[in-house]
């Protein structure tokens, strides 16, 4: 099956998940659910963004040592983040005031070293919006903004993968890195066994790792096509040909191959967006990069290149087979388009970051 097909067929069986409510520190990872608009401005108050003393600008305007301004009693002290006292909108530096503290020896600007009312938060800045991912930054923000609860998709996804499991780990810090949450356990050898663990509740999604070839031992595909109904067995992608798909318990399998270079491939080119679609996110960010020597593909496959990212460009170190120290090396991916034989060095060409 094409790959653009095979991902047609895979976004019709999944469904965004529930959206549940979490404060804004364990929501970064997550994607959102709904836009997050201020409302009332923050802040309040003028507040002082560093330590120093408040006074009224108007107040000391043209203050000097050679002219210092008298005030009828000395500036109140206020610490960084506080609210200037009424009747004040500027800050002067903490070693700013002579011996008598009533006469002012330099002059401040409306607002020096304080944060207007309403500035730091405008009311009507969207913070947040439905189908992107929570940063650690965005979480700084919601919390500053006074909000205590975020509306988050957090997919759960049970990955079954046969003994010795090296990819797994892998698998579960990507999965983790796009605010999915996953559970491991081994993939059963016998067919009748992995399909009762297909059905399985207490998941969104089921991954099974390996046994999609043609071995003896290989029962991934039987297995769901017992379990539930199986849409694919064999994608047009190199690596990861022996991938498949399909649905048991009303939730999406996906099979990937069990030698890493393949598994990677179909999950970068397969499970990436079936998260995505399960999270409600929108489509992956991609950098443009040259490359630094060409790429060579096969015609009517979508090819998976692994790469490495300089600060200018992108570096192929392989595709299909590639050995696992340099797979190793590898921070981004380029998929080629089955209609395309390559791409000469110096190419500019769409990378998707690891």
């Amino acid at each position: 099956m094409p790959l653009a097909e095979a991902l047609a067929a895979l976004a019709a069986l999944v469904r965004p998940v529930a959206a549940a409510d979490a404060s804004p520190a364990n929501a970064v990872g997550a994607v959102a659910a709904q836009d997050v608009v201020v409302g009332a401005g923050r802040p309040a108050e003028r507040r002082a963004l560093r330590d120093g003393w408040a006074v009224a600008a108007a107040a000391i305007v043209g203050a000097s040592p050679y002219a210092p301004v008298r005030l009828g009693r000395p500036p109140a002290w206020v610490e960084a983040g506080a609210a200037l006292p009424a009747g004040t909108d500027a800050l002067l530096p903490p070693d700013s005031l002579g011996a008598d503290p009533r006469e002012i020896e330099v002059e401040a600007a409306i607002g020096e070293g304080t944060r207007a009312p309403g500035t730091e938060m405008p009311p009507g800045t969207r913070l947040l919006a439905s189908g992107k991912r929570v940063s650690a930054l965005c979480g700084l923000a919601l919390a500053a903004a006074g909000f205590d609860r975020v509306s988050v998709r957090r997919p759960r996804l049970r990955l079954l993968a046969a003994a010795p499991d090296t990819l797994s780990p892998l698998l579960a810090a990507w999965i983790a890195a796009r605010g999915g949450v996953t559970e491991a356990a081994a993939r059963p050898a016998e067919v009748g066994d992995l399909a009762a663990a297909l059905l399985a509740p207490g998941t969104d999604a089921v991954i099974v790792i390996g046994g999609t070839g043609p071995g003896r031992s290989d029962a991934s595909a039987a297995a769901l096509a017992r379990a539930g109904r199986l849409h694919a067995h064999g994608i047009a992608l190199r690596p990861g040909e022996s991938a498949g798909f399909g649905e048991a318990a009303g939730r999406p399998v996906l099979l990937l191959p069990g030698r890493p270079d393949a598994a990677l491939a179909a999950w970068l080119a397969l499970g990436r967006p079936l998260l995505a679609a399960l999270a409600g996110a929108g489509p992956d960010a991609t950098l443009t990069l040259p490359l630094t020597r060409k790429v060579a593909s096969v015609i009517g496959l979508t090819e998976v290149v692994f790469l490495r990212r300089t600060i200018a460009s992108a570096e192929p170190l392989g595709g299909a087979e590639i050995p696992l120290h340099r797979l190793g090396r590898a921070d981004a991916a380029l998929l080629v388009p089955p209609a395309h034989e390559g791409y000469p060095a110096g190419t500019p060409v769409e990378v998707l970051p690891l």
